[in-house]
């Protein structure tokens, strides 16, 4: 059994992540200690919890310690990830709705059933759209396309809009199996092809959505980038709001966002979206500081060697890196000077 110390590094719920995703692809047990040590609400939340139970439905694992606020956990898998139909509802692990976001469950089972042999559908229920997670328009533009190039096949559909704190969006995610990875080279992004971007609100008025729209294209054509913002009304259980940009370079994909809340002029929101583009467009680099640690783990488990350079060395890259260093997957090497990711499967 592997020994993880969840508080390690970051301390955050990545390091549940990668673990539950190199368990179900090795078959390898673990048990992970102070789990979400460093978060002010230590443990397993909703959707870590959720994670925890979709990792373990796939490949028939025997867990112990899966519950609200655990932080320890045992994770035991019966066999092979099975690829099949799941539903996994984060509103189930806690009474009530929860807006825990559905994209880290989805992140969690992707490259084990993408590994699997067979197909796969999975239905996700919760939040789509929430703080401090990767929100589902980055899953779709940037994400997912990344690891396309690397041999992922799978594409995800949104049903509804989810935001904080009531959650109720839901998520459809086709996943084909039996893919082989390849590495990635992503040292020079290339030029800028454009910015395209929605602004979106459920259930308010549809002049907010408009506002967001303008304001980023213009604040975005101020900065001479090729930029187009679409205004939209989606659908969902309560009111919510945000813009969500990508940035299409030549070689490479980068996203930002922002989310309304209440109070917040809609102007603002797209404000707080444009800097966080900007910021990343300003640094020439091609992986943005979220993708970075992200592509750590489908270069791991690649048949050759990857390389990229980042605009940021995070916490969260590092800590990623040690924890898949825990399962001898990979050796990863970090220049701090030159922001250059190496990875030798």
């Amino acid at each position: 059994m592997i020994h993880i110390d969840g508080s390690y590094g970051e301390g955050g719920g990545q390091v549940l992540r990668t673990s539950l995703s190199l368990a179900a692809i090795t078959g390898q047990a673990i048990r992970i200690g102070k789990i979400r040590a460093g978060r002010q609400k230590p443990g397993l939340a909703a959707q870590h919890l959720t994670g925890v139970r979709a990792a373990a439905a796939i490949c028939g694992a025997k867990v112990r310690g899966d519950a609200l606020g655990s932080m320890t956990l045992e994770f035991i898998p019966g066999g092979a990830t099975q690829a099949g139909r799941y539903t996994f509802d984060v509103s189930e692990a806690r009474e009530g709705r929860s807006a825990g976001a559905i994209t880290l469950v989805l992140q969690t089972i992707l490259l084990p059933l993408a590994l699997a042999s067979g197909d796969s559908e999975v239905i996700l229920r919760g939040g789509t759209h929430v703080s401090f997670s990767p929100p589902f328009t980055y899953i779709e533009q940037v994400y997912l396309p990344i690891l396309k190039q690397m041999g992922v096949q799978a594409e995800v559909r949104l049903r509804a809009w989810g935001w904080y704190p009531q959650g109720g969006g839901e998520v459809e995610l086709s996943v084909s199996g039996g893919s082989t990875l390849a590495g990635i080279k992503l040292l020079e992004r290339g030029a800028l092809r454009q910015v395209r971007g929605l602004a979106v609100v459920t259930q308010l008025p549809s002049h907010i959505p408009q506002r967001m729209a303008n304001r980023a294209e213009n604040l975005l054509h101020e900065a001479n980038l090729n930029a187009s913002v679409q205004p939209v009304r989606g659908r969902g259980v309560a009111p919510g709001a945000g813009i969500f940009l990508t940035a299409e370079y030549d070689n490479s994909l980068s996203g930002a966002g922002a989310l309304g809340r209440l109070g917040m002029p809609a102007e603002k929101v797209a404000e707080m979206a444009c800097e966080e583009l900007l910021d990343f467009h300003n640094t020439g680099a091609p992986v943005n500081v979220h993708l970075a640690d992200q592509l750590l783990l489908p270069a791991a488990l690649a048949t050759d060697t990857s390389q990229y350079r980042v605009a940021e060395i995070s916490t969260h890259l590092t800590t990623n890196a040690w924890v898949i260093e825990q399962f001898g997957l990979a050796e990863i090497t970090i220049d701090e000077a030159e922001n250059v990711v190496s990875i030798a499967p």
